[in-house]
């Protein structure tokens, strides 16, 4: 029973993968597979025009070399290919995000995590990251793999606060085979259990895009420094081996390319859900009026960062990570549907506090009445992620979307993330359990 209903799920994705494929037609991967084709043969990489529309490659040297090996492949073949690995950065994430709300409501983690991908498949984010061949999906893993460092590394740090060393169990790496050099075997599941390569992630994702350095931010502001030296770190060596590989391209991208907004598309697009397009569309000018953008732009941006790392005190980091995705997708100068992927965990959120308030017997009656309001949001942001592009879009519904969950997203206030032991005292456990994120 159970492997055919995997089997049938693997049909169904194919089939949704090959609607994606079909009804997008690859657009975004097709310019950047030419442009970068060209520049393996001697071109500039970002003199390449789409016959049809004159778009140009709009990507940092750093992902041209990560998709340059799917030059080697046709087009289709390409598409495929990222659009597995898009589903399955899919799935990483969602067992990231997802896995402790499972936890919490007493589900099997496994069913839930992959009725949540589901859901996420069909969303017009999903279907557009797919469907144009872009890679917003493997950046939103990266950054789930972060957000799986930070855990781990809060874990160790109660337990070193706390006295309390975990259960020592054998793990895989203590079982491989004797020529392994211990030595190495051993620091690096102390590497893996401490959760030390926090921000490597970030670093990762903001070398192949610029909005992730909003994560590098957020790090710095709740003083998680260890992570954010990391991240800068590892953004750092990326961008100076792609300099060291392509210096003129490298400096073309940081120097003028990456500052032409409407390279790939006019910034006062439908496609462009950020609040500089929907700005540019009211005003009825191909670009926003600067000084009004940077300043409802500086107010979001605050309003984010203040929650998010609210959010993070209270030992959320789920939602703390959310509202920075959310932050960087509306006070971005560019937003496309395949951008605003943020609105999906925050669909989760929505509906894990909504749940929560509506079936706890120990709050207020009018506080678990607002579990109702919760749970109509969740549903109601879903559903215009579902809708079809041409209504949604027209009518900047996921940009509205993005700023009212900027202002209004919750989060579950838990034990804060660093506690203070009290020295000379006997270690015991804790009455309440340490939180496991999420």
């Amino acid at each position: 029973m159970r492997s055919g209903l995997v089997v049938l799920g693997a049909l169904l994705t194919l089939a949704v993968i090959t609607l994606y494929l079909q009804r997008y037609a690859l657009s975004t991967l097709a310019v950047e597979h030419a442009a970068i084709r060209g520049w393996l043969d001697g071109a500039d990489l970002y003199a390449y025009r789409s016959p049809g529309n004159q778009a140009g490659a709009a990507l940092p040297p750093a992902l041209a070399m990560l998709l340059a090996p799917l030059t080697l492949l046709p087009l289709r073949a390409a598409g495929w290919l990222l659009a597995a690995v898009g589903v399955a950065a899919l799935l990483l994430t969602t067992l990231v995000v997802a896995g402790p709300v499972a936890r919490r409501h007493g589900h099997r983690r496994t069913p839930f995590v992959l009725a949540a991908a589901a859901l996420a498949l069909l969303s017009e984010p999903v279907r557009a990251t797919i469907g144009l061949g872009r890679p917003e999906l493997l950046i939103l893993a990266l950054l789930a793999a972060d957000l799986i460092a930070l855990r781990r590394a809060d874990r160790a740090r109660h337990r070193i606060l706390a006295d309390l060393p975990g259960p020592r169990r054998r793990s895989a790496l203590d079982r491989g085979p004797h020529w392994f050099p211990d030595r190495f075997r051993r620091r690096l599941r102390r590497v893996w259990i401490t959760g030390s390569w926090a921000g490597v992630g970030s670093g990762l994702a903001a070398a192949l895009c610029a909005v992730p350095l909003l994560f590098i931010v957020f790090l710095l502001l709740t003083k998680q420094r260890r992570a954010a030296v990391t991240a800068l770190f590892t953004a750092a060596v990326v961008t100076l081996a792609a300099l060291a590989v392509a210096p003129d391209e490298t400096l073309s991208w940081y120097g003028t390319v990456m500052w032409e907004l409407d390279r790939p598309a006019p910034v006062s697009a439908p496609d462009n859900q950020s609040l500089a397009g929907v700005m540019a569309r009211l005003y009825g000018f191909p670009a926003p009026p600067v000084l009004v953008w940077f300043a409802f732009g500086m107010l979001l941006l605050a309003v984010g960062l203040i929650r998010a790392r609210s959010a993070h005190t209270d030992g959320d980091e789920v939602a703390a990570f959310t509202l920075v995705g959310l932050t960087g997708a509306i006070t971005g100068p560019v937003s496309t549907s395949a951008e605003t992927l943020w609105l999906l965990p925050a669909v989760l959120v929505l509906a894990d506090t909504g749940m929560r308030r509506r079936l706890s017997g120990r709050l207020p009656r009018t506080t678990r009445l607002t579990g109702i309001a919760f749970l109509a949001g969740a549903l109601l942001v879903y559903l215009a992620l579902l809708a079809p592009p041409s209504w949604s879009l027209a009518w900047n519904i996921p940009a509205f979307a993005l700023i009212l969950l900027v202002n209004t997203l919750p989060w579950r206030h838990g034990a804060p993330s660093l506690p203070t032991p009290r020295p000379g005292r006997s270690s015991r456990p804790a009455a309440i359990p340490l939180p496991r994120g999420g």
